[in-house]
This record gives structure tokens, C-alpha cells and sequence, in this order.
């Protein structure tokens, strides 16, 4: 059977996407080329990439939805179904796995009833387990609408998720603030952050990931000091760190086959014994 027409979008919203859509256009030599932010513009109307959407994109470029569709469906940047307001990704690859990724995504799974890709049943959260975010000297890394939230733990992102739900305000770790799904489809379709303080934050990589660099300059890095997380100074309470701190889970004692008595390493064995 033939597929049915895509629904249109109502006439008002229509005409407002179209001048939405002329402006991400003339930004570009060759009109093919904004079919990215288009993407991005109209799943900042729904949420998520419709079929109306990917109609509307084949029309403002003069392309076939064969060929909208094939961009849609290729990155996983665009949601192909109603999807939450926060979209929380646990990194499961490998460092942020070995540093308790998995254990996160499994008690969020728990935690939130939901499965893989699924969303809450209040639409707030949709919880994922995503590819590496470049962040290892941080992991394990949760992020929420592509924001970071760092060094998590089983208690810290489940605290994290209850608190979306809530509607309490949450930070990153760093870099901008954060806002809804829907806010970042437009911004990332190219549009002003009009959020306060979101032009002035920024990111940055950890000291792990900086110290090839400072070696490479020829700087000598000045010796340091580990912490554990938190750490008790002569029977005070337990010290968190600091913001100006924000020391990476490397920077803590880990328990190794080398230092884990229960599995002792011993010497790696020559070739043929």
C-alpha cells in the first residue's frame, strides 16, 4: 500500500518555521547544506523528527523525503519518537564503564522503570546509554541535553534525575546552563542562546587530558597531590571538593589487580613458559 501524506503543519506554524527556516538557509552557499539546522529546527517544534518535520524540510530545499529521511535516520542526534524533556545519556563505553558507567545506567534503568531509549511516564526523562562524549578524565560522564555532569555515581545521577523531575534547577558541571530538549534543537538549529550566563560558561578539558599538552609546550607540571573524593582530616567530616577543585575520578585511589589484595597480580609471564 502507498504511503499516506505526511499531516501538514497548521498554517501559523507553518508560516513561522518557513521565516525560521529562510534565515538557516541564506546562511549557506548551497541551500542542500542547511539540511542539518532544518532537522534541528523542527524537532525543536515537537521534540522529536515527524514525518510532517521531514516533509517540511524536503519542501524548503527542493529534496525528496528519501533523501531528508536517510540524514534523519543516520544520526542519532534526531529523535524518531516523542521523547523526554531532559534526554539523559549514561556513557557506556569503555573508561567510563571500568569507572561505574554501566552500574549507572542499570540503577537509572531501575530507578526510573524504563528501559533503553524509553521515557518516564511523566515525559520528563528519556534515559539512553551513549557512545564517548570525550570526557574521560571526568568519567563516568552523565550528560543531559548534550550538557555534562561529571565523576557520577549510582546515587548522584539517580539525585540528578529526581531533581529534573521535580522541576529543581540543575547545573553541569560545566558549560552552559541547562535547558529542555526542545531549547537546545533550537539553538543547535542555529539560533541565539538567549539563556543568562550561556555565551560567558564554558567547558574544559581535565587535568589528565591537558598534561600531554603542557609536556609538549615543554612545561613542567607541578607535582600533585591525591585525594580520595572525600577524605576525612583529623576527625572532621568528610571534605567534598570544591567547584574550583573538580578533581577527576583519576585523581582518587582506585583498587587495581596491583593494589586489591583479593585479586593480586602477580609477575606478567615471559613468551613460552
Amino acid at each position: 500500500m502507498p504511503q499516506l501524506p505526511a499531516p501538514a503543519y497548521p498554517d501559523d506554524v507553518r508560516a513561522r518555521l518557513e521565516t525560521d527556516a529562510k534565515e538557516i538557509i541564506s546562511r549557506y552557499p548551497g541551500s542542500r547544506s542547511a539540511l542539518l539546522p532544518l532537522l534541528h529546527l523542527v524537532q525543536a517544534e515537537e521534540g522529536h523528527v515527524t514525518r510532517t518535520g521531514m516533509q517540511f524540510c524536503a519542501d524548503m530545499l527542493d529534496l525528496t523525503t528519501a533523501e531528508v529521511t536517510a540524514v534523519a535516520t543516520f544520526y542519532t542526534m534526531y529523535r524518531r519518537a516523542p521523547s523526554g524533556d531532559y534526554q539523559v545519556g549514561v556513557c557506556t563505553n569503555t573508561l567510563c564503564a571500568v569507572m561505574g558507567g554501566d552500574a549507572i545506567f542499570e540503577s537509572l534503568q531501575e530507578h526510573l522503570a524504563v528501559g533503553n531509549g524509553g521515557t518516564t511516564d511523566d515525559g520528563k526523562i528519556t534515559l539512553e546509554h551513549i557512545e564517548c562524549n570525550a570526557a574521560c578524565d571526568f568519567a563516568p560522564v552523565v550528560m543531559v541535553n548534550w550538557e555534562f555532569f561529571d565523576n557520577q555515581t549510582p546515587e548522584s545521577a539517580k539525585r540528578l534525575v529526581d531533581d529534573l523531575r521535580a522541576g529543581a534547577q540543575v547545573s553541569p558541571t560545566r558549560g552552559a546552563p541547562l535547558c529542555t530538549f526542545k531549547e537546545t534543537a533550537r539553538i543547535l538549529a542555529g539560533f541565539p542562546d538567549e539563556r543568562e550566563g550561556a555565551v560567558e560558561a564554558s567547558g574544559s578539558a581535565g587535568p589528565a587530558s591537558l598534561i600531554g599538552l603542557r609536556l609538549a609546550k615543554g612545561e613542567t607540571p607541578p607535582a600533585r597531590v591525591v585525594h580520595p573524593r572525600t577524605e576525612v582530616v583529623d576527625g572532621d567530616a568528610p571534605h567534598e571538593p570544591s567547584p574550583g577543585e573538580h578533581l577527576s575520578s583519576h585523581d582518587a585511589p582506585q583498587s587495581t589487580s596491583a593494589s586489591d589484595p583479593s585479586h593480586p597480580a602477580g609477575p606478567a609471564a615471559e613468551e613460552g613458559e
